[in-house]
């Protein structure tokens, strides 16, 4: 059983985007960190009935960055990305892992460029008007946080390692 250094959430007193974000950027990193040094086909293996992996929640947490950061606040883009797409044979966990940062970054330029929390992004995804980039930090806060227990229960399972 391998056991990681509990990281503590961030500590800061700081203005609510830079408190937000660095929030969600610990989260992002925990979602990493447990899928880092994965061995195949742990990696890709559905731990759960539902088919879910380290591999999916990492290419699913990819596309939900895109496509609320991107898509719907940025008005970027034509189509939406595939949240519930499948991993494919010729995904790795180098790749995803680096697909995921560089959604990440984009995210977090976009919410950077930000100058008023309250005004509401280009387009929904819902039946109803365009959301705040405030909003969608809470929300990405919410998801990614989800996930993040999704896979410290999987990784738990793969391997017994544990810890953010």
């Amino acid at each position: 059983m391998d056991s990681r250094p509990d990281r503590r959430p961030p500590m800061l007193n700081a203005d609510e985007k830079t408190t937000l974000l660095a929030f969600l950027d610990y989260l992002r990193e925990a979602v990493l960190a447990k899928v880092a040094g994965v061995p195949e086909p742990a990696v890709r293996t559905a731990g759960v009935p539902s088919g879910t992996s380290l591999l999916q929640l990492i290419k699913h947490l990819t596309a939900v960055e895109l496509t609320w950061f991107v898509w719907a606040y940025a008005g970027a883009g034509r189509e939406r990305w595939e949240t519930k797409s499948a991993v494919s044979a010729d995904d790795t966990a180098s790749d995803l892992a680096d697909a995921y940062r560089e959604a990440i970054a984009q995210a977090n330029e976009i919410a950077l460029a930000c100058t008023d929390l309250d005004r509401p992004g280009a387009r929904s995804l819902r039946e109803t008007a365009p959301p705040s980039m405030r909003w969608i930090l809470v929300h990405m806060i919410e998801e990614t946080a989800r996930h993040a227990g999704h896979a410290d229960i999987l990784r738990e399972q793969i391997d017994g390692s544990t810890g953010r």
